[in-house]
């Protein structure tokens, strides 16, 4: 039965045992689906049927919480999840980014300097896209991609507070930046009355632990959600790679790719090995996955 908590447990239980995302009262899954891997133009990913089957096991375990970006796929990603929700729209919470420019990963194309960045302009232009992609009128969380250093603080919220309060967006939240930005800009936000940030993602796994340093005593005093990325450090921590299996890939075709190029550099360093044979010993002691381990 679907129930409704406050906070996670320590054992994360079911996709419908729903908690609430930082300080909001958006009930989330306690377990999110990225849809990056939605789509084929990266060149790293699944077709429209595949994605599906994804899409429909994740929510037919009750599952509502959607991440996707204007860049994944060069918006084929949103495209598909668009399609996947288009008759469960109010069932489902879907975040989406801005802040990448996908005009720079494209091959050929007019570079366009304001299609990326934390902007107002890059903010307003992309948003438009991606409700076109995804089929809807509004996006429920909309994250700040990657932080640049470059637009000021001040321009980032007030932009992000206008567009709550057109509709298109009903919360804000933000993406690999500093424990230092995160603070900043909600103490701004509470000062002015602006929208604040409900969660903050960043990459953590356990070859990768930098979060604990400051970034999760941020959101704890913050009482930010965090949505961690790279959990299973793109596949490496699965078990599913040997040295003698990463060092044949490092000959094939595959070696080019995204993927496999963040494998390379887990593989690289032999302490990720033993750490990945302790895993592997602790899932067989306990017959369970190394990717359930992790967890």
């Amino acid at each position: 039965m679907a129930q409704d908590s406050t906070v996670i447990k320590e054992t994360i239980g079911a996709l419908d045992d729903y908690v609430l995302l930082g300080r909001s009262g958006l009930r989330v899954s306690p377990l999110c689906l990225g849809t990056v891997t939605f789509g084929e133009k990266f060149g790293l990913g699944s077709n429209f049927e595949e994605s599906k089957k994804v899409f429909d096991y994740y929510y037919e375990k009750g599952g509502n919480f959607f991440d996707t970006a204007n860049a994944y796929n060069f918006g084929e990603s949103e495209e598909f999840l668009g399609k996947y929700v288009a008759d469960k729209r109010s069932h489902v919470v879907i975040a989406t980014k801005y802040a990448e420019n996908a005009s720079a990963l494209m091959p050929n194309p007019r570079y366009n300097p304001n299609a990326g960045g934390n902007h107002r302009k890059c903010l307003a232009e992309n948003l438009d896209e991606s409700l076109k992609r995804l089929g809807t009128g509004y996006i429920d969380i909309m994250y700040v991609h990657i932080w640049e250093f470059r637009t000021p603080i001040e321009e980032v919220m007030r932009s992000l507070d206008d567009v709550v309060r057109s509709g298109k967006v009903l919360y804000v939240a933000l993406s690999d930046a500093p424990a230092w930005v995160l603070s900043r800009a909600n103490t701004m936000a509470e000062l002015r009355g602006w929208s604040q940030f409900i969660g903050l993602q960043t990459r953590y796994n356990i070859l990768n632990r930098s979060m604990e340093c400051d970034i999760q005593t941020a959101c704890a005093e913050l009482d930010v959600g965090i949505v961690p990325w790279g959990c299973i450090a793109e596949g490496f921590l699965t078990g599913k790679y040997t040295r003698e299996s990463v060092a044949n890939l490092m000959t094939s075709d595959n070696m080019s790719s995204q993927r496999f190029n963040s494998v390379k550099r887990s593989a690289a360093n032999e302490q990720n090995w033993k750490i990945l044979d302790e895993i592997t010993a602790i899932a067989a002691e306990t017959k369970r996955s190394p990717a359930q381990v992790n967890s």
